[in-house]
């Protein structure tokens, strides 16, 4: 079942650049790509990895609690983030960087969240990308219930492509076993909700292997549900973009949900209190560098002269001063007050909470106060 085709992601994976940087073509999902388009993706995904190295860097230097790494996964979020238009709504997890990225959040914002001094400060309405969900497979659901919100809104199959609009919901294999997604996809099938369903298999459910998940591809899963599924090269930008713009712009058009399934690889650990080489071979991991998502796109610009040697050198000083932004900026991250987290539970706060908020105030007024009489 899970032999060498498998591992590669078998004959039906949408491909349109391989690994070793060859530009193939598919019937369905083929798209001209402009150099000035190519380099753009190959920035975002380079300036991506630098945000999830630095974040990995800071969190060994005591600096964030934890942090969720994408390495190797660069190419599905960024061309799953660069399919979406402005008017879509975007429901990450907690490891969709890259989507951030492409949906015009200040990588900063990320780090405070992992440094634990917010819950994720961003306005959602402001960039159409909700905040980021820790509960597994949560997202799912909310991104089905704001997709059937669009279609109430008015804003699905009007034929107008500035006003349709669709959900890109993300997940990952391991949340594909929850009971919140299976439920979700019963919404979306029943209601033939505007929503995408993005999942990366990235191959690791934290320690679990997706064998032991699922017996069948996970694409094919959406056939049981009543919506179409397709496999893309999760490593591949290009062809991720593609699959990603089709699937999206169905939505968009009345034709109800897909599911794809970006066949990629983590390459690091599921978060950094995590140790993989406890559970996965290191063959695997050297196979899959061979694939490795940068490299491949790197390789076809270089080839065929549609980036020259200067352009890779500001790309390389542009992602030094990223890194530099990060390293400071989350250094000099307030710390919040105390009281604070009673703030915006609630929209009218209740008598109640007010109660816990003043007992709370005093329990802290007494350590002052201890303080000044020592």
């Amino acid at each position: 079942m899970f032999g060498p085709a498998q591992r590669d992601g078998g004959p039906e994976l949408v491909q349109l650049l391989t690994p070793e940087g060859e530009r193939v073509h598919h019937p369905e999902f083929d798209l001209d790509f402009g150099a000035e388009e190519l380099r753009g993706l190959l920035r975002d995904m380079v300036l991506t990895r630098r945000i999830d190295t630095e974040a990995t860097a800071l969190q060994r230097h005591g600096e964030l609690g934890i942090w969720a790494q994408l390495l190797g996964q660069e190419a599905a979020q960024i061309g799953a983030g660069r399919a979406t238009r402005p008017q879509d709504f975007v429901f990450p997890t907690y490891r969709e960087h890259g989507v951030a990225w492409c949906r015009g959040l200040d990588p900063l914002r990320l780090l405070g969240l992992f440094r634990g001094v917010d819950h994720g400060d961003w306005d959602p309405a402001e960039f159409n990308f909700n905040l980021y969900t820790i509960v597994i497979g949560a997202q799912t659901l909310h991104a089905t219930g704001y997709a059937m919100g669009m279609q109430r809104d008015g804003v699905v199959g009007t034929g107008d492509p500035d006003r349709d609009a669709a959900v890109l919901a993300h997940f990952g294999d391991g949340a594909s076993s929850q009971g919140d997604v299976n439920e979700a996809f019963i919404f979306a099938a029943s209601y033939n909700a505007p929503v995408v369903f993005f999942c990366q298999n990235n191959q690791w459910a934290i320690s679990e292997p997706i064998e032991r998940q699922s017996r069948i591809p996970l694409y094919q899963r959406a056939l049981g549900f009543g919506f179409p599924g397709i496999r893309v090269d999760g490593n591949d930008v290009l062809a991720t973009y593609a699959v990603t713009r089709a699937a999206l712009q169905r939505a968009r058009e009345g034709q109800g949900p897909t599911f794809v399934e970006a066949y990629t690889y983590r390459m690091g650990a599921h978060t950094t209190t995590d140790d993989p080489t406890r559970y996965r071979l290191s063959d695997d991991v050297e196979h899959w560098k061979l694939k490795d998502p940068i490299a491949r796109l790197e390789v076809y610009l270089k080839r065929n002269g549609l980036a020259d040697d200067d352009w890779f050198a500001d790309l390389a000083a542009e992602a030094d001063a990223l890194g530099h932004t990060l390293r400071e900026g989350c250094k000099a991250l307030p710390d919040p007050q105390a009281l604070a987290m009673f703030d915006h539970v609630y929209a009218e706060e209740p008598p109640e909470l007010t109660r816990q908020r003043e007992a709370y105030a005093d329990y802290l007024a007494g350590f002052e106060t201890a303080g000044g009489a020592a």
